[in-house]
């Protein structure tokens, strides 16, 4: 029998692994010190606060790593020092990760300031570049006529374009087809949206800022020439994410900003990418880090806090070493930390947590990851593992964008930010690693697999 059912199931829903935390609440920890001293606020927050002209700045880390937690922290910042904020993340309702093009962000950017701000600007622009499109559009909305509805029931017709976009894949290509020809009369009279809108923002605000969160999950394709979608949306495109006449943070997959467009990036965002790396729970020589356990385990303790304050997670385990073997396995990537944390709890019957149930979580995570390597990978992985770097190469941009190889970051005694990277150490229990790694060191006499 399950004992005590309730308190299991609140503690399993504690750790929900696809909820950003909101600015303020009271789970949240500050994992700066154990993750290169970074702090968004200092980072990406003064760039705008500072600056004279409108910014472009991209945020990038691993998915799952805790990018939107820390852009809603930002958000609130950013609220509290004057500036108008909009929010959204683009693959709930914008677009699809899988089939992403720069047209769809254009037009998620202007839904959402469209929405936010109708009560403070006219829309009459954009609605006007609406009515000289309608009859290339209106196929997506057949059942509206444009001229029978009121400026405020003509709004929401952007919301229903990128719905199609999102939702219906085979209208996804029409409608690009249809709008990417005019793209920069929708700029021009989305620019003139926010020019009217930066005069009336309400009492105490400043400046405008949109955050565009969630773009670092579109999928890396390939084209022919040896280019992928990233270098046609932040690259070729990139002048046009630059116009809108506001402040403006994009998120971008992890692996361009490690490409060999990263000086390209920089050259023309002004600055490189802000990154989020891993908590760091391991140093380069393979050694536990305490201090990036503890914060972990704060991590976990601050979530089930929030239940009952008398609840210990050291308590919450059969064994004390098995909270620190979690925290090792998680290799201080937070979704992944709450997800082997919920997985252990699904497979318990009473409190506290049998070490049986903690195994099978990190073998079914693991399998995941033996699942998404490749047979030629296996050696790259073992290089990485054993050199804590990279090569600059779509074989390691692709094994960093699916969280095969993390990156770490820490202070060093001068106060410089150094790099490094690490295999997922669940990777290291895979027979295929131990045998790449065996083949090509065959001395060496240390290989965890926990």
């Amino acid at each position: 029998m399950v004992q005590d059912f309730a308190t299991l199931k609140r503690i399993y829903n504690s750790f929900d692994p696809f909820r950003p935390l909101p600015a303020g609440d009271p789970a949240y920890v500050d994992c700066g010190e154990v993750r290169g001293d970074g702090d968004i606020l200092v980072e990406v927050g003064r760039e705008i606060l500072y600056s004279d002209r409108m910014t472009c700045q991209l945020y990038a880390g691993h998915r799952g790593a805790g990018k939107s937690t820390e852009l809603l922290r930002l958000e609130k910042f950013l609220d509290e020092q004057g500036c108008f904020v909009v929010y959204f993340a683009a693959d709930e309702q914008d677009v699809d990760p899988e089939d992403t093009q720069y047209t769809d962000i254009l037009l998620a950017c202007t839904r959402h300031l469209l929405e936010a701000l109708k009560d403070n600007a006219s829309p009459v622009p954009l609605l006007d570049w609406l009515k000289s499109r309608w009859q290339d559009l209106k196929d997506f909305a057949p059942d509206i006529s444009l001229e029978t509805l009121s400026i405020e029931q003509q709004i929401p017709l952007f919301a229903k374009i990128t719905a199609n976009l999102r939702t219906v894949p085979s209208s996804r290509h029409k409608i690009r087809e249809r709008v990417n020809p005019h793209t920069t009369t929708l700029i021009e009279a989305l620019n003139q949206f926010i020019t009217d809108a930066k005069k009336h923002l309400p009492p105490g605000y400043k400046q405008l800022v949109v955050i565009a969160d969630n773009l670092d999950r579109i999928v890396p394709i390939s084209q022919e020439d040896g280019r992928s979608n990233h270098d046609q949306i932040f690259i070729d495109r990139s002048e046009q994410l630059k116009a809108l006449d506001c402040h403006l943070i994009y998120t971008v997959p992890i692996s361009m900003v490690y490409s060999n467009r990263a000086t390209d990036l920089r050259d023309i965002y002004g600055a490189d990418a802000q990154v989020l790396p891993m908590i760091m729970v391991q140093t380069p020589d393979n050694q536990s880090y305490q201090r990036g356990i503890d914060k972990v385990m704060e991590v976990l303790q601050k979530r089930i806090s929030q239940i009952d304050p008398h609840l210990s997670i050291r308590n919450l385990f059969e064994q004390p070493e098995a909270l620190e073997k979690l925290c090792l396995m998680s290799g201080g990537h937070v979704r992944n930390l709450l997800l082997l944390m919920k997985e252990a709890i699904k497979y318990t019957d009473r409190l506290p947590i049998p070490n049986r149930a903690l195994q099978r979580s990190i073998s079914e995570a693991r399998n995941t990851y033996r699942n998404t390597v490749y047979a030629n990978e296996w050696q790259a992985l073992a290089k990485v593992y054993y050199s804590k770097q990279i090569d600059n190469d779509e074989m390691h941009r692709a094994l960093l964008f699916q969280r095969c190889i993390l990156e770490y970051r820490y202070l060093d005694p001068e106060g410089g930010i150094k790099c490094w990277y690490d295999i997922h150490p669940l990777i290291k229990g895979i027979t295929e690693f131990q045998d790449a790694f065996t083949e090509l060191y065959p001395s060496y006499d240390e290989l965890g697999t926990n």
